[in-house]
Parts: structure tokens; C-alpha cells; sequence
């Protein structure tokens, strides 16, 4: 294996500074609580003013600003009322979660289970994302799901929205999903909570003008995909047999969505000529550097 390259040589060849790992970010901040013990308080579900505003300012930078473009389809399929997870794939970038947003009514509010890494990366944002709400942290490599799975029911308790990304990482292929973790399914399993497949495209590199499209499909549930030939029993946690059901699951759900993201991926090409202005300051904008290829 070839030795590291120096950042002062990388640097100046213009490329991305190597990636620092989950786990020595915890170990630096001397803090790698996840769930609703970082947020301090029960997950709220209506919209507050100061989220009200956060939302409203990011749509200006995002529209205004940066002219994305999102093509969003399938409100029809949303549940009148909250109380469901929302599976999202493929999860390429940065702007996913704007992409949910921006498919969701304001209220209920959605509650993320996303990466502390990609998202605290400096104090101000830990402390603003901590006030406006819609993160439960994961550190990779932490305490284990159960935590999670507290969290996911006091979000779906309340009638809020809980949104996962079943890939639990960026990089993957452009316009097709790709392997499902566990994690999600289990927490799908635990809950029996109505799942909402939502596929996205578009997002894995961002750029002036860019477009990205979103689609939410029919709602269903861990029985449906499942099928026939499960019985209905759940197996007790942290046993092989629930992970091999989770597995099942994962599976199911990847072909619930596969079919979906390449259908909409098509419209968020650009010719290979058009412009693509700040390509690499917007892809990296708010997350890790790293290579644009994935």
C-alpha cells in the first residue's frame, strides 16, 4: 500500500484534504452523545417560529442563490397525519434532507437520524441545529440501535415524521441505490410503524442551476414487503433471527425504490457542456471533502 500523501502536497495540488474519521471527531470533542440524550428535550412535532424562519432562509439560498431546481412528485401518497418513517434513497449528498423537506408540509415535523460527523462539524452549527430541531445524532461505531429505536417512537409517539436514509452513507452510485444497512429495517421492524418509500436523484454533485427530483411513492409496511411467507412473528431483539429478518427487509425496501430513482434520475442530467459553476465548493458545501466520483 502506498504511504499517505502529505496534506501540505495534496493541498497544493488542489484535492480534497483526507477524511477524518467519526470516531476521532467524538474522541476530539469529548462528547459522542446520540438520540434524544444530545437533544435534552422531547422531539417537538409543530412547526416554531425560529424553525419557521430557518426553513424560509434556507429556501432563499437554495432557490435564490444557488437556482436548484427540484422536480418533486407523489405528494398525493403522504399520510394525512404523521406517525410514519420515511425511507429515503439514493442518498448522495448533502442536500437530501432539503429534498424531504421540501417534499413535506411544514407540520408534522420531520426528525432525521442522520451522521454527527458530516453535521457538527464546527460549534455553531451543533448549537443551531440543536435549537431549530429536526437531528437525532448517530456516531459511528456508538452505543448500539436501542437508543435509536427510543428516539423513533418518541418522534412517531408525538405524530412527527422519522426519516431515515436505509444506505446510512453518501457515496454509492449516481441514479441507483445502492446496499441497505440493517439499521433502518430494524428499527422499521420494532416500531411497526407505516413505512413511506421517498426516492431522490440529483444530489451526488451539486453546482449553479443544478436540478434534482424527489418522488414519494404509496405508502406500505413491514407485512407488505415481507409477502406471504412471513408469518407475522417478530423476533426478540438483538437476536440472528431479527437480523435476518431486517436483512429480508432491506432488501424488499431497496426493490420498492430501485425502480423509482432510476426513473427519475434521467431529468437531472445536464448536457455534458453545461455549465457547472462552484462544482466543487457546492457539492462539499456541507459536508467532509472528499472525491467527487465517490
Amino acid at each position: 500500500m502506498a504511504p499517505e500523501e502529505p496534506a501540505t502536497r495534496r493541498s497544493r495540488r488542489g484535492l480534497p484534504p483526507a477524511r477524518v474519521s467519526p470516531e476521532a471527531i467524538a474522541r476530539a470533542r469529548g462528547d459522542a452523545r446520540e438520540g434524544l440524550e444530545w437533544l435534552g428535550r422531547p422531539p417537538e412535532v409543530r412547526a416554531s417560529l425560529l424553525y419557521v424562519a430557518v426553513r424560509l432562509l434556507a429556501r432563499a439560498i437554495l432557490f435564490g442563490l444557488f437556482r436548484f431546481r427540484i422536480r418533486a412528485e407523489g405528494r398525493e401518497h403522504l399520510p394525512r397525519q404523521g406517525g410514519f418513517i420515511l425511507m429515503g434513497a439514493a442518498h448522495r449528498g448533502w442536500m437530501d434532507p432539503f429534498l424531504v423537506l421540501h417534499a413535506l408540509p411544514t407540520a408534522p415535523r420531520a426528525w432525521f437520524l442522520g451522521s454527527a460527523a458530516s453535521t457538527f462539524s464546527s460549534r455553531w452549527r451543533e448549537w443551531l441545529i440543536r435549537h431549530v430541531g429536526g437531528l437525532l445524532p448517530v456516531w459511528r461505531g456508538g452505543i448500539g440501535i436501542d437508543q435509536h429505536v427510543v428516539a423513533a417512537r418518541a418522534v412517531l409517539d408525538a405524530g412527527g415524521v422519522f426519516v431515515q436514509m436505509p444506505e446510512g452513507t453518501v457515496s454509492g452510485p449516481a441514479g441507483r441505490v445502492g446496499p441497505f444497512r440493517t439499521g433502518a429495517s430494524v428499527i422499521a421492524l420494532r416500531t411497526g410503524a407505516p413505512i413511506v418509500p421517498f426516492a431522490m436523484a440529483g444530489t451526488e454533485e451539486l453546482y449553479i442551476g443544478r436540478r434534482m427530483a424527489s418522488r414519494i411513492l404509496p405508502p406500505t409496511s413491514v407485512a407488505e414487503l415481507l409477502g406471504s411467507d412471513w408469518d407475522g412473528a417478530v423476533p426478540e431483539p438483538d437476536t440472528r433471527a431479527e437480523i435476518e429478518l431486517a436483512k429480508r427487509l432491506s432488501v424488499a425496501l431497496a426493490a420498492r425504490l430501485g425502480p423509482a430513482v432510476e426513473a427519475i434520475d434521467p431529468w437531472t442530467h445536464d448536457p455534458p457542456d453545461h455549465p457547472r459553476r462552484l462544482r466543487r465548493r457546492l457539492t462539499w458545501l456541507l459536508l467532509a471533502p472528499g472525491r467527487l466520483d465517490r
